[in-house]
């Protein structure tokens, strides 16, 4: 059974940076694209960030040169460090996991970002 449990949301100043983490679980971490997307209140989820088996990346315009996302696939964790925040990056943050093979795609519960003064 596949699982994704994201961590280290929280509240954060603007201008402010937080690290979030994802851990995959009954898995083989190397076959999947990994990505972040978030979704604020009344609004669709969108996608933030994604990073493939082979390390290539993409980013939402909105996010370009503020934050990077990395895997580590002997620790089957995908991060998201995010710089200079701002209060338009309050959302939820989820996690997700595509398998290169068949394209089976799975979630993470998410975890919350609030950036606020």
């Amino acid at each position: 059974q596949i699982q994704l449990v994201e961590s280290g949301g929280g509240l954060v100043q603007p201008g402010g940076s937080l690290r979030l983490s994802c851990e995959g679980s009954g898995m083989r971490f190397s076959n999947f694209l990994m990505g972040w997307y978030r979704q604020a209140p009344g609004k669709l989820r969108e996608l933030v960030a994604t990073i493939t088996s082979g390390e290539s990346t993409r980013y939402a315009d909105s996010v370009k040169g503020r934050f990077v996302i990395s895997r580590n696939d002997a620790q089957a964790r995908v991060s998201l460090q995010m710089n200079s925040l701002k209060p338009e990056d309050t959302a939820i943050y989820y996690c997700k996991a595509v398998a290169n093979r068949n394209g089976a795609t799975y979630w993470g519960q998410g975890t919350q970002v609030t950036v606020s003064s």
